[in-house]
């Protein structure tokens, strides 16, 4: 069997003094696709944000390489990209000073690989141009471009496909699969029924989980 990256040990979340899960546990380990899946309000956000170490459990502990999340942030920070639901860009900055800023906070990256990056989710010409003039579909590109740059092998991503045409959404899900393919880990959370998968792919309904 080959070790988990990433653990979620008898895990729980309460918000606003409601229990979205408990007791739930998961593993995800190199090549696999994990697709949090439910209702509105059955609590996928919230799970991504405490795979990704940005808040804490109820109950329950998250773990990376066998140890507890909360001793292992150096280590998070090296394994982990992380992409919200909002796109996460500065409006003021252009679509290249936002990626060398988001960069910066984890692993520098050159301008040519920058503008390469950018050129891989359609933005060739748009380097220069300020955020806020760019459309809500571009601006989620723009978030999206560190996906082709020196990224580490854990992407969690909360509904990636937001604002995406339908040639975005196709060559996203290919890039996902590539991924994975190569010995990466994704976790996200989409409305959008998957069409490329790669062969670790699972589901997780926290739905089902909570009934």
């Amino acid at each position: 069997m080959i070790s988990p990256l990433l653990e979620a040990v008898a895990l729980a979340c309460e918000r606003d003094w409601r229990m979205l899960f408990e007791r739930l546990e998961l593993r995800l380990a190199a090549g696999e696709m994990l697709q949090v899946s439910g209702p509105n309000g059955s609590g996928k956000t919230s799970l991504l944000r405490l795979l990704a170490g940005l808040m804490q459990p109820t109950a329950g502990e998250v773990r990376l390489n066998s140890q507890a999340l909360t001793r292992q942030r150096d280590e998070l920070t090296r394994n982990l990209l992380w992409i919200g639901h909002a796109a996460g860009i500065k409006g003021l900055l252009t679509a290249e000073e936002n990626l060398v800023w988001l960069c910066a906070l984890h692993r520098p990256a050159e301008r040519v690989a920058i503008w390469q990056a950018l050129e891989a989710v359609g933005l060739r010409g748009f380097e220069d141009v300020p955020c806020h003039t760019l459309s809500a579909g571009q601006q989620r590109r723009v978030a999206l471009a560190r996906l082709y740059l020196d990224a580490p092998p854990l992407w969690i991503l909360d509904e990636p496909f937001t604002a995406l045409d339908k040639q975005g959404v196709a060559q996203l899900e290919s890039h996902l699969a590539r991924h994975c393919e190569q010995g990466g880990m994704v976790v996200l959370t989409t409305h959008h029924t998957l069409a490329v998968k790669p062969a670790g792919y699972r589901d997780l309904d926290l739905g089902l989980h909570n009934l």
